[in-house]
């Protein structure tokens, strides 16, 4: 099967397109063909050495994705061969084929295609936990969206939307403030170093917001402690960019809350995998949830996908197709 590995930490000249025997499930394991992989900043981080440095050098990189059973191991008895499956944060997915627990699988209906399932998984369920689990969004709340128009805060817009709440999404530049809008935000606001506070604080007429969703590095974090009104709650779950933030306690404004969002303690068995990734194909499937693919690129330009998503220019989900 071909393959996309990482030779080693640093840029993306690290990847490698390479050819690689077919993976064979063990027991509780399926092998899976992929249909498409998802492109994060996890995987960038992985490949910068921020991640999964316990595994060997050369790996196959990618941790998202849709396909299709091809064999199952022994023991495995809730899937069959030939359905259609999803999963995220499973190691490998930069292939043509791949080897996952059977209980990291999600089953992926009929009427939902493999582009948007793949997409609605790493993102989905980050979007679905920040807007759910760690900060239940209520009627009437606002929320200050960090890259509004990118694959998480596309998707976390519009859940935010779907409870009640209003949206002010920040984006980097004026090309994705159309983005940001037809996911959902009432409001957009241009910036790229974190001179956002007088905007969010005229919008909301000097009260701030209820809670800020923020992935965006140490350049945001303080402006994002400060639009916060009181008892507002900071979702923080960067850096995708930059170094980690510091908090000096005695400083902070107001009575806030802080807090670090990890998706999968969304998805921390497998039954919960599954619900929540049913009821993301649910709202697909009446309309209320749109994904929004900001570009397709073969398995062989894997390196080319994450330069881009580096350079901040695009928008949406990053796809590959082998």
């Amino acid at each position: 099967m071909k393959a996309v590995v990482m030779n080693g930490v640093g840029d993306v000249d690290m990847l490698e397109y390479v050819e690689r025997n077919d993976p064979v499930p063990g027991p509780g394991e399926v092998l899976v063909g992929i249909a498409v992989a998802g492109v994060n900043f996890m995987d960038i981080g992985v490949r910068q050495g921020m991640a999964w440095t316990n595994v060997p050098n050369p790996k196959i990189i990618g941790v998202e994705g849709a396909g299709r059973v091809l064999a199952l191991g022994e023991g495995v008895s809730d899937l069959e061969i030939g359905q259609r499956v999803a999963w995220a944060y499973a190691p490998g997915s930069y292939a043509e084929k791949v080897v996952l627990p059977a209980a990291a699988l999600a089953q992926v209906p009929d009427d939902i295609d493999d582009r948007v399932a793949a997409s609605l998984m790493m993102n989905g369920f980050t979007a679905s936990h920040f807007a759910t689990d760690f900060y239940s969004v209520q009627q009437g709340d606002i929320a200050l969206v960090h890259a509004a128009a990118g694959g998480v805060g596309s998707l976390l817009a519009q859940i935010i939307k779907l409870r009640g709440g209003t949206v002010i999404g920040r984006v980097s530049s004026e090309s994705k403030v159309a983005a940001a809008k037809a996911a959902g935000a009432d409001h957009v606001i241009v910036d790229r170093s974190g001179n956002f506070v007088d905007a969010v604080m005229d919008i909301t007429r000097g009260d701030g917001v209820h809670v800020v969703y923020d992935g965006s590095g140490p350049a945001t974090f303080q402006a994002s402690l400060d639009v916060l009104r009181y008892s507002g709650t900071l979702c923080w779950y960067g850096p995708v960019l930059g170094a980690d933030a510091t908090i000096e306690l005695f400083r902070l404004p107001k009575s806030i809350k802080i807090g670090y969002a990890s998706f999968a303690d969304h998805i921390r068995t497998p039954a919960l995998l599954r619900s929540h990734a049913a009821q993301l194909f649910s709202w697909v499937r009446e309309g209320r949830l749109k994904v929004h693919n900001g570009g397709v690129y073969a398995l062989a330009d894997a390196a080319k996908a994450q330069a881009d998503m580096w350079s901040r220019k695009t928008s949406g989900k990053l796809l590959l197709v082998p």
